[in-house]
């Protein structure tokens, strides 16, 4: 069989695990890359042998790829993955799925209309973890959630967004903390727990406010459809980059998310379950599932229907994002929604 040709669009820093997942993968190979930025260009067609293209559209005309990874900023998400569709090709796009509301509807009426499949990397969805708690939750043997909790205590400094201006602007990363990373834990909460039906929350700058225009901080209450309520806090001004925490209160058990799994039933009885540990050239906080959600979206090629993590799906956790800045900026909705 003929191997599937990948493209990469933005070759910036996540890139890394999208080339490295695409080299592990039987029947497809790296066929271009294509940035904006010149340097960043070279060094990809020097790293991996490839043309190498400025804009996306040269690429798709010149290759003809089977899929396309979106890897660049926030606000060119929706647009390139668009075009992507409307010209038949594979889409795998970065989160969050858009950096306003309008961009993500598009996106999903694009995925809609075409025939041609696409995924959002909520790639921690993957995790043995994450898969482990919505099977035991699913399966009710654990009884009813009661109520949910979680945590993101990272730590960023002010060269983190120097060295990419985009990131801690409106207009290039449609948010700051929420939208950049946090809201890989606001997807796992709405997915284990329920749609978020409303929701209270507030965020600010607290610890960067002489180099980002967005925010550094964020808290919210939330209730779910199925009448559970969730709070959660994130910020970036922690000294450490601490793990993600998600408690989950059951009537028969509580679920607590730590790096591994560890389950305490109310009989007593206490499991674990282990995170896998990946070795990457990746930073270890965007999770270790890339390569298995990269994995399954190519397998799944062949069959009918829309992946299923797609932009409708992607867009409950943009929502919740934008929910928190529309209550956040009252007085500046058409630079923060």
């Amino acid at each position: 069989m003929t191997a599937l040709k990948a493209a990469v669009i933005g070759c910036g820093d996540v890139s890394a695990v999208h080339f490295e997942a695409i080299a592990k993968l039987d029947g497809a190979r790296l066929a271009a890359v294509c940035d904006t930025d010149p340097g960043r260009l070279a060094a990809a067609v020097a790293a991996h042998g490839v043309p190498g293209f400025s804009d996306h559209a040269s690429l798709i005309d010149a290759v003809g790829p089977d899929v396309v990874h979106i890897t660049t900023p926030h606000n060119t998400h929706a647009a390139i993955a668009a075009d992507c569709l409307g010209r038949g090709v594979n889409v795998i796009v970065e989160k969050p799925l858009a950096h306003t509301l309008e961009e993500g509807r598009r996106l999903v009426a694009a995925a809609k209309a075409s025939d041609a499949k696409i995924a959002v990397c909520f790639q921690n969805r993957y995790n043995a973890t994450a898969q482990a708690m919505h099977a035991l939750l699913s399966s009710g043997e654990l009884g009813a959630v009661v109520g949910a909790s979680a945590t993101v205590m990272w730590h960023r400094d002010a060269d983190y967004y120097r060295s990419r201006p985009w990131r801690g602007t409106w207009a290039g990363g449609g948010g700051g903390l929420m939208m950049n990373q946090a809201i890989h834990t606001v997807d796992l909460l709405q997915w284990l727990v329920g749609d978020v039906v409303s929701l209270s929350g507030h965020a600010a700058t607290r610890f960067l406010a002489d180099t980002i225009e967005v925010e550094d901080t964020a808290e919210f209450v939330a209730e779910h459809a199925n009448g559970v309520r969730s709070a959660f806090y994130a910020t970036l001004a922690n000294a450490v980059n601490a793990p993600v925490t998600l408690d989950i209160v059951t009537e028969k058990a509580t679920l607590s998310l730590r790096g591994d799994l560890t389950v305490s039933h109310a009989d007593g009885r206490v499991d674990v379950v282990p995170e896998r540990v990946v070795e990457s050239g990746g930073r270890a906080y965007w999770g270790v599932s890339h390569e298995l959600l990269i994995a399954d979206f190519y397998s799944r090629l062949g069959e009918a229907g829309h992946f299923w993590i797609d932009p409708e799906e992607a867009e409950k956790s943009l929502r919740i994002v934008k929910e928190i800045y529309r209550q956040s900026y009252p007085d500046a909705l058409d630079k923060v929604s």
